[in-house]
């Protein structure tokens, strides 16, 4: 067996992973613009875009970080990161190096690959399936 077998075999644990560390980082995000935590002043309530932005992140960040409908909660965020890289970033400059837009940019893509790809390995409803499975016997 090549290394690309022994590579491809192992892709869904490796995309779950690259979802639960996307989600994580995301639900961060959310959770320091809303709550004030991380080092980061909360946004006023309603404040246009950035509190309604937190909301998304925080809460799309964690359905990505369970893996619970993961593609529609990553096809909203990657529209709120491109939302916010052409509102925020790119008026300052076209790269993401000049204007600042290296989080959102890379947000933006790596939630776009989860839409195509999907949750990956470890996700919440997966377990649930598998145990299911496993309590019918295999059999369903």
């Amino acid at each position: 067996m090549g290394t690309t077998d022994r590579l491809d075999r192992h892709q869904p644990l490796a995309l779950g992973l690259f979802r639960i560390v996307i989600g994580l980082l995301f639900t961060s995000e959310g959770a320091a613009t809303l709550f004030g935590v991380l080092g980061r002043d909360a946004t006023p309530a309603g404040d246009w875009p950035f509190w309604y932005a937190g909301l998304i992140e925080l809460v799309c960040g964690a359905l990505i970080l369970l893996g619970v409908l993961t593609r529609a909660a990553a096809f909203l965020s990657s529209g709120a990161m491109a939302f916010a890289y052409f509102t925020e970033h790119q008026p300052d400059g076209l790269f993401p190096l000049q204007n600042s837009g290296l989080s959102p940019a890379l947000f933006c893509w790596g939630f776009l690959l989860l839409v195509f790809l999907g949750p990956g390995a470890m996700s919440l409803p997966g377990l649930f399936r598998r145990d299911a499975a496993a309590a019918s016997g295999g059999r369903g």
